[in-house]
């Protein structure tokens, strides 16, 4: 009986050693796996950041783009007309220069009363869709609303610089001009 104590005195020193053994192997395997798991941690703390870095910027290109095309359908209602209203421009002038020489010509205003309903209506639908003329005659030459197409002697010290007579009426829509005044100005 004494054998077998001894003996398992024996076996019990080497499982403490195995034990101990497993012990410092087993901490350092675990030493191991949380700077493992640390390092994964902080590698997917990375992603998570880069992805909220992309997520925020394409939700701002998202944002920038729907501005943008509200304000180009904004844009496009207000000057969606602008080709009708150029197409209209042409017999608006030609309006303007038959009542011109109707007067110049001395005939009665009664016949143009006809031809002035048809004239005013055409320019108050203009109006109504935001297209207007300009008013140019004595005013100051500006080449972003005017094109010179003559220039005269003016008649007066004050007059120099200035619109002595309209050859085309100009018209903008929107506060864009559609059409530039073809003008005369005296120098």
């Amino acid at each position: 009986m004494a054998k077998r104590t001894n003996k398992n005195k024996k076996d019990t020193k080497k499982d403490t050693k195995t034990v101990k053994k497993e012990e410092a192997v087993s901490k350092e395997s675990l030493e191991n796996l949380i700077e493992k798991e640390e390092a994964t941690l902080a590698e997917m703390e990375e992603q998570l950041s880069e992805w909220k870095d992309k997520h925020h910027r394409l939700y701002a290109e998202f944002d920038n783009y729907r501005r943008r095309t509200l304000k180009e359908k904004a844009d496009l209602v207000k000057t969606g007309a602008e080709k009708l209203i150029l197409d209209l421009l042409p017999v608006i002038d030609d309006f303007e220069r038959a009542i011109k020489h109707h007067r110049e010509a001395g005939k009665p205003e009664e016949d143009l009363e006809g031809m002035m309903l048809i004239y005013n209506k055409l320019i108050s639908s203009l109006a109504k869709h935001g297209a207007v003329q300009m008013k140019c005659l004595g005013e100051d030459f500006n080449p972003e609303l005017h094109e010179a197409i003559a220039q005269i002697p003016a008649p007066s010290e004050e007059e120099k610089g200035k619109i002595v007579d309209v050859v085309e009426n100009g018209y903008m829509l929107a506060d864009k001009v559609i059409r530039f005044a073809k003008v005369v100005v005296g120098v």
